[in-house]
């Protein structure tokens, strides 16, 4: 291997987990990166002196590849997962639950906390437990799931609407990116399978406790040179040619494999003809928006909380990360927000301060000091039924040309967690190309 040159297109955490694979399986790695910095799509940016996360991305215990990343850059420390899985539930007009797990096995670590649920009836929860058994026992593997929607798949069990918000939609909204109404029962089935009830602790919640930069960016710069990585930013790549040479704006970039890890829209128009046969193009976007309070004051002792019955589905307090040193920084994630891409700044502080104040008593007394929000229009793929077919691997009809990404067939959605296991699965298939006798040993996270 010593000596065979490869280059990986994109600084995510795909191209990083690659680039890093890649270095430990003794290739000489190039790295490009068009913006400033590496991270992708989970990053931080300075604002009125603070470091703000564009979006609040979480981890499950289940996580391991990501995990095992954060463990090869030396910052799980920076990180912090529940000793249990425990997800405080507001509504409107002070009524409160929570979906929290016990040190029972699974399938009874939950039992508790669906029989205590006050957003649901007794009939409702004990539909929902035979739905939980019922999803725990599909097939991962079979391709009819792709085809039909969890919304779909959860009123043939007799699930209502009413039960499908107060519940699963906590869930696969913000893990899928869509409703359960517009989502793949494959991709809704893995994240409840694999997330919550395969593995009593696999859904502990983990989230980082500094800015994003500093847990991603700045310590994967360090650990690609410390590796031999040539990592080279602001350097735009547009196409890759057979051979395998990278066009870049600062000149060609000839290697003996490439692999491309940027969103599956760039890759489209990145790849030559007859690379694929996916249509990347059908595989669509999904946005998320992100909306930031700062407060003169604290108003919640919540680390986190999802939202029922209000535009508010999920908050984090991101008053010590960002580093606001008066008043709470709350952080608002609002997925599958095609509604809420659609209205201006004005409309969704409009909507949401007013919604945050009845869902935090203390929140109407307080002075809104900014307000404002990061729009993620192509956040991640749209993951429809039917989605599953468009997802390629990481091998390509043409020879040293190798994709990564969240967006590529890993069996996860796109999370984190899935970017990690695409660069590792890419690292693997030029390795195996170029004719490396061994592969590095990935770093999983215990």
């Amino acid at each position: 291997m010593s000596g065979r040159r490869v280059v990986v297109v994109g600084g995510g955490l795909a191209g990083i987990s690659a680039a890093l694979d890649l270095a430990d399986g003794g290739a000489e790695v190039t790295l490009l990166e068009v913006r400033t910095r590496l991270g992708g799509a989970a990053y931080s940016f300075e604002r009125d002196g603070l470091e703000i996360d564009n979006g609040q991305h979480v981890f499950l215990r289940c996580c391991t590849d990501y995990r095992g990343l954060l463990d090869r850059l030396g910052v799980s420390g920076r990180t912090y997962l529940q000793e249990r899985l425990t997800i405080p539930v507001l509504a409107p007009g002070g009524k409160r639950g929570t979906l929290a797990r016990t040190s029972l096995p699974s399938p009874l670590h939950l039992a508790g906390a669906l029989a205590t649920y006050p957003f649901l009836s007794t009939i409702q929860r004990l539909r929902a437990a035979g739905t939980a058994r019922a999803l725990s026992k599909l097939e991962l593997g079979d391709p009819a799931l792709d085809s039909q929607s969890f919304g779909d798949w959860l009123a043939a069990r007799g699930e209502s609407g009413a039960a499908v918000d107060a519940l699963w939609n906590l869930i696969a909204l913000p893990t899928l990116n869509l409703p359960a109404e517009r989502a793949s029962l494959a991709m809704a089935a893995k994240v409840f399978q694999t997330g919550l009830l395969d593995s009593a602790d696999a859904g502990d919640v983990g989230y980082a406790r500094v800015p994003l930069s500093q847990l991603h960016a700045e310590p994967a710069e360090r650990a690609l040179r410390e590796a031999g990585v040539d990592v080279r930013v602001k350097i735009r790549a547009s196409a890759v040619r057979p051979g395998v040479t990278v066009d870049t704006d600062a000149g060609p970039v000839e290697a003996d494999a490439a692999i491309v890890a940027v969103p599956h829209d760039r890759a489209a128009a990145m790849l030559p003809d007859g690379a694929l046969t996916q249509p990347l193009e059908q595989l669509g976007t999904s946005p998320i928006v992100n909306a930031h309070l700062i407060y003169d004051r604290r108003v919640t002792d919540l680390p986190l909380a999802a939202g029922l019955h209000t535009p508010v589905q999920w908050l984090f307090d991101r008053t010590e990360e960002s580093g606001l040193t008066h008043g709470q920084h709350i952080a608002l994630s609002l997925s599958g927000a095609d509604r809420e891409m659609g209205m201006s700044n004005e409309e969704l502080r409009d909507e949401l301060v007013p919604a945050l104040g009845e869902l935090l008593p203390a929140a109407r007394g307080a002075m809104v000091e900014d307000f404002f929000v990061v729009r993620e229009h192509a956040a991640t793929f749209r993951a429809e039924p039917g989605s599953g077919r468009l997802r390629p691997g990481p091998r390509t009809l043409v020879p040293g040309l190798v994709l990564a990404g969240a967006w590529t067939d890993t069996g996860w959605p796109a999370t984190m967690e899935g970017a990690v296991r695409s660069g590792h699965a890419a690292a693997r298939e030029v390795l195996a190309q170029l004719g490396n006798s061994h592969t590095p040993a990935m770093v999983h996270a215990a």
